[in-house]
């Protein structure tokens, strides 16, 4: 394995903070054409394999991200490749209108794993986010009165899906506190038709809900006769160390969101609606690729991975671990709070320096994100090994290390 190089001149806190780092040796495409959406690193990346990303170069990173985590199972997982390639030669897309025995399999296996009683299949997470809000909406028709109010409790950012949503379309949601129940109490009406949230804030730093929070949420829900709906993107799949993070609390909503993890990679998301919550009536949902062959294949190819026996334990074992040694890092450089889930975790930092850290972390071959200007965030693959996150840490360690001394530097010249 040709391993990215580690021995390097420190940098100063102003080249990380300008990502001064250079182009890959070899990378001959240019980004002048793309719209511009988000900030990208220079390298440019050919290949994967698990844990680990190969640029244009050939230098090796180890990523812990994996696509925020949607590659649940790393990077071209074997079982994954196959399932796909097999597909791909029989059939991809039928086209919506009709039956493909990917969409009928698929759809029965998330049923019976989360106890739901019906699943829609979709492209991404925002359009499941929409699909949950629309179904809501109709149960609020048919079951209250019209109601069309949803209450979403937040902790400053509810993640892209659900922001856009509440962006376009202000005037009909109420945004609450996370984890504050006597607001969400207040904020209920006769209006409400449902709350929804993310068991686990993810791009907010990744902060759990309290067990008696969501405990007590879905009390309320169930007291007031509205609804529960759960945004299990970046929490479900196995990515807690259970299929769905509810379980873990011990709850169960009326409708769950799920994407990310669950196409492995590929774009796929699911509604699931159980009991009261199933009122969608044919003609309601429609979508020139939702539940194709081609993209069900590789979700049943994950459902498979998830089913395995150790599977989940692993994802409790490795958590554990990736914990411990977060923890010891956070302790050893004064760093603050960590919290998180199984392989979902976020590190509160001393002071707004993510940026900094994750430019450095890249420096250092190593990929991680930073939500937050001063927390990071590591969703490694479901699959992970104890090794891989050592080496992680590792590397980690020396990103902290680089700017740290990028600090000292940058104080000991303003003091002269």
């Amino acid at each position: 394995m040709n391993l990215f190089s580690l021995r390097r001149s420190p940098p100063n806190l102003e080249d990380l903070a300008l990502d001064a780092f250079q182009p890959s040796k070899g990378a001959d495409l240019s980004s002048d054409f793309l719209m511009p959406s988000v900030e990208r690193p220079l390298q440019v990346f050919v290949r994967g394999q698990g844990s680990w990303l190969w640029d244009s170069a050939d230098r090796a990173y180890l990523d812990f991200s994996q696509g925020s985590g949607a590659n649940s199972l790393g990077h071209s997982p074997s079982v994954l490749v196959d399932a796909i390639a097999e597909q791909a030669r029989t059939l991809i897309n039928p086209g919506f209108a009709l039956h493909n025995r990917g969409m009928l399999s698929l759809a029965e296996r998330l049923c019976h794993l989360t106890g739901s009683d019906q699943a829609y299949l979709l492209n991404s997470g925002s359009e499941a986010c929409e699909a949950a809000i629309k179904l809501a909406r109709k149960w609020g028709q048919r079951h209250r009165a019209g109601a069309s109010r949803i209450i979403v409790a937040s902790n400053a950012c509810d993640g892209r899906s659900l922001a856009t949503i509440s962006a376009s379309d202000g005037s009909t949601f109420s945004h609450v506190p996370f984890n504050d129940l006597a607001a969400l109490h207040a904020a209920v009406d006769a209006r409400t038709v449902a709350i929804m949230l993310e068991p686990i804030q993810s791009q907010a730093g990744v902060i759990p809900a309290a067990g008696h929070y969501l405990k007590g949420v879905e009390r309320l829900c169930r007291e007031l006769g509205i609804l529960l709906i759960l945004n299990e993107l970046q929490t479900g799949i196995g990515r807690c160390g259970q299929i769905l993070a509810e379980q873990s609390y011990g709850v169960r909503a009326d409708i769950v969101v799920l994407g990310d993890g669950l196409g492995g990679g590929v774009p796929l998301a699911a509604l699931l609606a159980r009991g009261r919550a199933c009122v969608f009536d044919l003609g309601e949902l429609s979508g020139t690729h939702h539940g194709n062959a081609l993209m069900t294949a590789a979700g049943l190819a994950v459902l498979d991975a998830l089913q395995d026996r150790g599977f989940l334990e692993h994802v409790d074992t490795v958590g554990q671990h990736l914990r411990e040694g977060l923890a010891r890092l956070a302790h050893r450089y004064g760093h603050g709070e960590l919290r998180g889930q199984g392989l979902l975790w976020g590190l509160d930092l001393s002071d707004d320096c993510a940026e900094a850290v994750v430019k450095a972390a890249l420096y250092e071959g190593l990929l991680i994100e930073a939500p937050q200007a001063a927390c990071l965030r590591f969703t490694p693959a479901l699959t992970v090994s104890k090794s891989n996150v050592d080496e992680m840490l590792l590397r980690l360690a020396r990103a902290f290390a680089r700017v740290r001394t990028a600090q000292l530097q940058c104080r000991k010249g303003i003091a002269v």
